[in-house]
């Protein structure tokens, strides 16, 4: 089968499709659409077609582009064009988690499968209210119990729509903790021998300097208490000729 002919039942297919499509899942149902075709379509011809739309609306020409995102692909506007598209959907379209919920988010696709009383732990607060708000969202599922645990506690992952919400393809594209620390840290300044020198001697002059406004300071001291005595001497000889002349 020519890729000309398989190209554009893909481009319907994942326009018409409500969730993301995946390579496997377009030669399935390209076969079964084509099925009096005796050529079927191959996973080869399938990923060459996928990566010809992709280059076609790669082109600033077209408002959206294909994207591998949730774990297939979709069409979806390009960020260029989001704040004209949110217009049809008004604040629902532009409401975003709240910091409760979205850390209680990066602590399930962090730490899942995990349990609410493990998230809480974590937290340090109770988290009831987020984690329903994320089910409600479609964000988080309900992926089992723990059976070694007292109780049997529900056990929480993340869903399809977490990653097609977030547009990545899996867990593993989530930031590495590490990688996000290592943005935090400074780096040390590199200090050349010159610039060593040159701070030595700065010191070196600053010392200098406070020295000599120490003695300055200290023959200002000085002064002050000479001339303090000069001026009770003064006083003193001047009190004892009144007192003579009286």
């Amino acid at each position: 089968m020519e890729l000309s002919q398989i190209i554009p039942h893909i481009e319907a297919l994942i326009f018409a499709s409500d969730k993301p499509l995946t390579n496997p899942e377009l030669v399935e149902l390209l076969n079964n659409a084509l099925g009096f075709i005796e050529d079927r379509a191959s996973h080869e011809q399938v990923e060459a077609a996928v990566e010809g739309i992709r280059e076609k609306y790669d082109s600033a020409f077209y408002a959206f582009e294909l994207k591998q995102s949730g774990g297939g692909w979709q069409f979806l506007t390009k960020p260029a064009y989001h704040k004209t598209v949110a217009q049809l959907n008004g604040d629902k379209f532009l409401k975003r988690l709240s910091l409760a919920a979205l850390e209680t988010l990066a602590i399930i696709a962090y730490k899942q499968p995990i349990t609410k009383s493990e998230i809480e732990a974590i937290r340090g607060v109770n988290c009831d209210y987020a984690v329903q708000k994320l089910l409600e969202k479609d964000l988080v599922i309900i992926s089992g119990r723990n059976e070694d645990a007292v109780g049997k506690p529900l056990i929480y992952a993340t869903s399809k729509s977490f990653m097609d919400y977030f547009g990545i393809n899996s867990t593993a594209d989530l930031p590495k903790i590490n990688e996000v620390l290592m943005e935090e840290l400074v780096q040390a300044t590199a200090v050349s021998p010159e610039a060593i020198q040159e701070q030595e001697e700065n010191a070196e002059v600053q010392m200098v300097i406070e020295e000599t406004v120490i003695e300055i300071e200290e023959s200002v001291v000085n002064m002050a208490v000479t001339a303090t005595g000069e001026i009770i001497e003064n006083k003193q000889v001047k009190d004892g000729e009144e007192e003579t002349d009286s």
